[in-house]
C-alpha cells in the first residue's frame, strides 16, 4: 500500500523505510537493489588558490552502519574547484537478513560544509530471496 508523502514529491511503499532515521530495514532476508542519488552543494566562500588537490567525496550504502566491512556499496568522486553543485549516484545489490538495515553515508574529505539538496533520493527493491 502506498503511504502518504511527508513532503511534496516524496513517496514510499512498504514498511521498511524510516524517514526519521534514514534507514531501510529489510522485512525479509534477500537480495535488495539499492539506488541513491544525492545532489550536494558545497558551502564555501571562494578564495583564490583554494581547492585542495585530492579532495574527494565518498557516498556509501552500508548494512548495519558497518561501512568498513565488505557489505557496502561505494562511489568516490573528486571535488573539482570549478563547481559548487555535485550529483553523485550509488547503485548495486546487497544481501540483507530480515531485520537488518541499510543507510546512506557521506564521507567528506573536502574540509568544507556540504548540504544535501532536495530532489535527492534513496530506494531499495527486493530482487529475490
Amino acid at each position: 500500500s502506498l503511504s502518504q508523502p511527508e513532503r511534496e514529491g516524496m513517496f514510499h511503499r512498504g514498511p521498511g523505510l524510516n524517514l526519521t532515521s534514514g534507514q531501510y530495514t529489510a522485512p525479509i532476508a534477500g537480495y535488495y537493489a539499492f539506488t541513491t542519488t544525492l545532489h550536494i552543494v558545497r558551502r564555501e566562500p571562494r578564495r583564490k588558490g583554494q581547492g585542495r588537490p585530492g579532495s574527494r567525496l565518498r557516498v556509501l550504502v552500508c548494512v548495519q552502519s558497518r561501512c568498513q566491512h565488505n557489505s557496502h556499496l561505494e562511489t568516490v568522486s573528486r571535488l573539482e574547484s570549478s563547481g559548487d553543485l555535485f550529483t553523485i549516484s550509488v547503485t548495486g545489490t546487497l544481501y540483507l537478513q530480515a531485520g537488518q538495515y541499510a543507510s546512506v553515508f557521506v564521507d567528506n574529505t573536502a574540509g568544507s560544509p556540504l548540504t544535501v539538496q532536495r530532489g535527492s533520493h534513496f530506494s531499495a527493491i527486493l530482487l529475490g530471496v
